[in-house]
This record gives C-alpha cells, structure tokens and sequence, in this order.
C-alpha cells in the first residue's frame, strides 16, 4: 500500500459555502452608522442590521467615541456617547440576530452573588447586559455603568428579535466578533457550520458498575433495569463501555469482534438495547496495543529516526493520522461497521494521549513533513465524524480538547470520577462550544441527589453508572427527578473561575496525560449556587439548586429579579413552602438526606397558582406544557409518567376556596397544609394530561 501525506493549515476545516452552509463571518468589525440629527444608530455585521435603534437625549455637547481595538485577531469595537449635562441619554433598538442568540452577561460584574447561569428558552433575566449569537460568533453588550435591559420579542427558524434599552449619562455598545473564536482563543470554532446538540443525553453507562469485567450478562441486567425503571422518565441510552473488545486492542477485527464474555457480539447487544427501546452506546479509543502487528507494519504508525514505530504511555504505538492508509485501514472501518450496526452514540477516549505523548512528543516527526500535528489530530477525529454521520453523539474523552471543538457533541471536562469543578470552571462552553460531560453519576448517599441536580439544571450530560440493583433503591428518586435534562444555554459568556480555561492554550505544549492538565476541570465543587431560568410562552419561573455555602439570606436581585417584587419560593426535595417573600429568601440548613436544595422561585399572582410540581426539580420545567386562570377556573397540561403520582402543588389567596380539581376529567386527590394546596394524580399510562382546578370566591 503505497503511502500518502496530507498537507492542510493548521484547525483547517472545509469551507461551509462548499457544503451549502452559512458563510463565514469576517473577522472584521461592523459598519456603525449614527445620525446625530436623529439619534439613530445602527450596527452593520455580515450583510444585515444586527442593531437599529435611537438614541434621546443626544445634543451637540454630547462627546461622541468610536474605537476599534485588536489584540491578536480578537477584535472589540465600541461607540461611546456621554453627556455632561443633567438628563441621561436612552437608547432603544431592536437587535436582529439568527435563531440560535440568546441574552446572556458578557462580562463579570464587579460585586454580586456568584451563582452558575442556565437558561431554559431565552431568558428574561434582569442580569443580562448582552446578546450572543452562536450561529454567527459574535457579542453585542452595553459596558457598565449605563443601565441595560434585554427582552426577548420573538423567535422561530429565521431569528430572533430582541428589545434592548438603556440610559446613563453615558452609554458604551461593545460588538465583539468571532468571540469564542478569538476572544476566547477557540481558533477551530465554526458553529455555522453545526447547531448545539439539543436532545436530552441521559442514560447509564456500564464503567464504574463493572469496570473491564463486564459482561453481556451485566449489560442484559442493566438494560432491563433502565428500560422497566428509568426509561420512562427520559433515561434513554446504555453505553457499554471498556471490557468488550479483544485484547490487544488495536486492528479493527479486536473491536468488532468481541470477547469470550460476549458471546452473542456488538450485534447482540445492539438487539437487546434497542429491543428495550434504548438507544445503544459504546466506549472505543484511539490507542494502539498491537506491538507486533505495528512491528511488521510500521508504515501505518508514526515512527523514528530509524523507522521503527514510537511507543507512548496509554497510548501504546501512535497510529499516524496524516497517512490516509492509516484512517482507510485501521481506524474508519471500526466506525462504519459500528454505524452499520446501529450504534448510535459514540464515546471515543484516549484523545488526550493520541496527542500529548503521540503527536506533540513527536513533533519533529510532523515538523519534517511540514504538517501541523494540531490539525493532523483534528484530522482524525473529523473522519470519525463523516463515518458516523451527523445524528450520531459523539463524546470525546477525557479532558478539554480545543483542538476538536465543532466536531465534537460532547466534552468530558475532567479526571474520572464526577467533577463539580468544571460547572464553574467551563459554565460557558456548555451548550455553546459543546456539552460538558461531568463524568458518570454514581447514586451515592452523599452525591446522588447534589450530581444528578448539578448535571440536570446545567443542561449537561447525565450518565448513570450503578449496578442495576441501586435502581431498586430509594436512591432511585435522584435520578428520577432529574431527566430529561433540558436543553440549556449559559447566562454568563465567563467562567466563574477562569483559572482553567485561561490556560487552554498550553494544550499544544502538552506531551503527558498522565493525570489532570492545568486547563482540565477540577473535581471539587467551587460554586455551591445553581440558576437555572425556566421561559415558557405562559409563564417564566426560576429554579436554583444549592450544594452548601454559607446559609446567608440569597437575594432576588442578585439571582436576576426586580428586586419590588413579591415571589413564592418552595423547596423541592424536602416540599418546604417558604411563603411569599419580597427582597430575599433564607435557604436554611440543606436536609442531611438529599445534601442539596432545590428553591421554585415563582413571581407571585393574586390568584391560585401554581408554585411546583413533583415530577422533575425543573419545578414544571419539563412537565407543564400549558397553564391558564380565566377567573375562576386554573387549567394546565402536564405530561406524566407512568406509575408515578404526579403532584401539583398550588397556592391560594384568602378569599379562593377549591370547589372541584379533575385530571383528564377524573376526580383528583386534592388537600390543604400549611398554606399549600397538592392536587395529586395516579397515571396508568405516561403521556399529556388536562387538569382543571375551580374555585369560588367568597
């Protein structure tokens, strides 16, 4: 087989007007035009008017600025105008970006509680000084110290519009193109190219159960405790992982063809998965362990001085991604045999040491051949990508790897074991540059509920990973009440610790993977507050999730409310109604049982309503499709499961007595304790369900 090299620029990708896809956008500032007469202003990006809007208060004294900095390719542009007069200047604009934007704080505040962001639908929050368009990379922000609001308008396939005001007696817009391409030094992303994941990944994966000694038994046990147990309630994929392949590992027949403990092979397993209605997930990695099939063809690995293929820590022999013989021989066809199969989610590990002790610790070995061993990397995992098709989850493990952002679905952020660290140390990445896999949730007395809360309302992977029997345990409610996991976006375009994301660029000097890097995600928990903003068209709540802390009052303000309102705050795990409060809330002493807290922040009506609901700590956020009060009459849909009481949990003003409560026209169990009101119901079948609840006033 004759070898070939390819030659390409460094994270190089194919031009995505070649596949019928958006352009790119320029790293160029915009055209802003500003007429003084009429004080209207407006931002030109890309063929479009990304801002339109006027400015009052604007006079001949007003001092106008426009500035246009660039550090590197990071490019920030800026129209300043102050007045020294007595009446502030406003501005109102219509911003017009595509439908993947969002408002979010594009920079750290200078005080304020730490609290990690999400966003469930676009968020309303009275925090957010910015719109971040991810489909086209860039930042529109209004700089402090000028008062900002940001309201969503409206949203379908062709964009979303947003209502931006602001007033100060000085008025500062940043637009900051390519902003996780430059700003954030994420050279390889191009998320025009490829929308965020937006599925729900949750479902149990065979590690920390059983480690390499699985077997197919075990994994007919699990499928048939996730499928009986937790499927119903959104846990949908089993991934096998290490344990089923031939050792060495290495040639595609040790991957495709499994070991003695399986004995019906991949097709088997994919038959028992899927017959339970799962989706199959499987473990590969990039290694290489075949000594002696590298030995006699060394032409497929990279090689020294005197062609003998090198030799790598977890790695074992480097398999040679810029030879195309290599990727046609020894790696694709593992992957299109997999699809053909019909696995559909892929977690591929060992990228780490295909690039630290495989290509930068052989650098010369690409240097000689004037290829940039970065983008020969990211060459690999590309082809892995075509061969498994767009539809498939791709996970790339373990550890942060910027050379593979766009291709990747999924990041394992950290070391093994779940990490909390990475929830504050990459709170921007998820959902945006990918989706933060935390590692496997294991149902521990002390963790079970604190992971499966972290996980769920960041919008993050959540992977179980017990024997199946825990799931005949009341640790099971953990899980239960945390899938699906919503679709989110972050409200902060920071990490609330940047001491590992600063340093990613250090990973092309990398040559050890022998533990966590400066730039991987710790495991410790840094941020104990979790916010987490539910936007639906009938209502907007907020959910917050607490790891511990100091048990200080929590202010609305600072969690992104009008601080003169008046909301209902209800505790979910231990079902604690705190009351209607106005400026703030005391979270007390988290309950010994669960380790965590989860507050349903609702703003507060002058009629029945609802505060939560039992099936998931989203508070209704995955449950609750539609709710309505006419007057006398609160009416919603819910979606239930099967099995399992669903419970609404209401309260009622002086004055409302509940006179009938039905679901789907049967009586429902309806009672009254310490000012809340439960309406409960027993589903025999999972799907949507009307309630109506009628009052009478007196």
């Amino acid at each position: 087989m004759t070898q070939r090299l390819l030659f390409w620029l460094p994270f190089a990708l194919a031009a995505p007007e070649a596949q019928g896809q958006s352009p790119t956008p320029p790293r160029a500032p915009a055209q802003i035009t500003f007429t003084s007469q009429t004080g209207r202003i407006a931002v030109h990006y890309q063929g479009r008017d990304l801002l339109v809007g006027t400015l009052t208060g604007v006079d001949p004294a007003t001092d106008v600025v426009t500035h246009v900095d660039t550090v590197g390719t990071a490019i920030s542009q800026v129209i300043k105008w102050t007045t020294f007069g007595q009446t502030p200047i406003s501005l109102e604009a219509t911003v017009s970006a595509s439908d993947e934007a969002f408002p979010a704080e594009a920079d750290r505040r200078e005080d304020g509680l730490a609290v990690i962001r999400h966003s469930a639908g676009l968020s309303a929050s009275l925090l957010n000084r910015a719109i971040y368009d991810r489909h086209a990379d860039w930042v529109l922000s209004i700089d402090f110290p000028a008062r900002a609001t940001i309201a969503p308008l409206d949203s379908s396939s062709a964009g979303t519009r947003f209502r931006l005001t602001a007033s100060g007696q000085e008025i500062a817009i940043r637009f900051r193109p390519r902003f996780y391409g430059t700003h954030r030094g994420l050279t390889a992303f191009a998320p025009w190219t490829r929308p965020a994941w937006r599925g729900s990944v949750a479902g149990w994966t065979s590690w920390y159960a059983f480690r390499d000694k699985v077997t197919e038994e075990d994994i007919a046990r699990a499928t048939t405790a996730i499928a009986t147990t937790l499927a119903r309630f959104g846990y949908q994929y089993l991934q096998i992982d290490d344990g089923f392949q031939q050792n060495p590992i290495g040639v595609p027949d040790h991957w495709l063809k499994t070991n003695a403990k399986f004995p019906h092979g991949l097709e088997g397993l994919v038959a028992t998965i899927t017959g339970a209605g799962l989706k199959p997930g499987l473990w590969t990695n990039v290694s290489f362990a075949d000594r002696g099939f590298a030995a006699l063809n060394p032409r497929y690995f990279v090689r020294t001085a005197n062609g003998q293929p090198v030799f790598g820590n977890w790695i074992g022999q480097v398999m040679d991604g810029s030879n195309p013989a290599t990727l046609d021989d020894l790696i694709l066809p593992v992957y299109r045999q997999l699809r053909q199969m019909g696995w559909t989610y892929f977690k591929v590990d060992a990228l780490r040491h295909l690039i630290y002790e495989g290509y930068n610790s052989h650098a010369d070995y690409f240097g000689s051949r004037h290829l940039d061993r970065a983008a020969v990397f990211r060459h690999v995992v590309e082809a892995i990508r075509r061969e498994i098709g767009p539809e498939a989850f791709l996970l790339g493990s373990w550890g942060i790897r910027p050379e593979l952002v766009g291709l990747l679905d999924a990041n394992r952020v950290g070391d093994d074991g779940f990490g909390f660290g990475g929830f504050a140390q990459y709170n921007s990445f998820n959902n945006v540059v990918w989706r933060n896999d935390p590692d496997h949730v294991e149902l521990t007395p002390n963790d079970a509920y604190r992971a499966t809360m972290a996980a769920s309302l960041t919008g993050s992977l959540l992977m179980l990973t017990d024997k199946p029997e825990v799931y005949a345990t009341p640790r099971v409610e953990a899980a239960k009440r945390a899938a699906p996991v919503l679709f989110t976006v972050p409200g902060q375009l920071f990490d609330l610790d940047p001491s590992r994301s600063s340093r990613i660029a250090s990973a092309r000097s990398e040559v050890s993977g022998a533990g966590p890097r400066p730039f991987d995600a710790d495991q410790a928990s840094i941020i104990p507050l979790y916010l987490l903003e539910i936007n639906r068209p009938f209502e907007r709540w907020m959910v917050v999730g607490r790891l511990g802390g100091e048990a200080s009052p929590i202010r609305f303000a600072d969690l992104g409310l009008d601080p003169a309102g008046s909301y209902q705050v209800f505790e979910f795990w231990t079902k604690r109604f705190l009351g209607s409060l106005t400026n703030e809330f005391d979270p007390g002493t988290i309950d010994s049982t669960y380790h965590a807290q989860v507050f349903c922040i609702r703003n507060q009506v002058d009629h029945p309503q609802v505060v939560a609901t039992n099936r998931h700590i989203s508070c209704g956020g995955v449950d609750l499709t539609a709710v309505a009060w006419d007057g006398t009459t609160l009416t919603g849909t819910s979606h239930v499961v099967a099995g399992d009481q669903y419970t609404i949990f209401l309260t009622e003003p002086a004055g409302y007595t509940l006179d009938q409560a039905t679901i789907d026209g049967a009586t429902a169990t309806a009672a009254m304790a310490a000012d809340l009101r439960t309406v409960s119901y027993s589903p025999s079948r999972s799907g949507p369900v009307t309630w109506r609840l009628r009052y009478r006033r007196h």
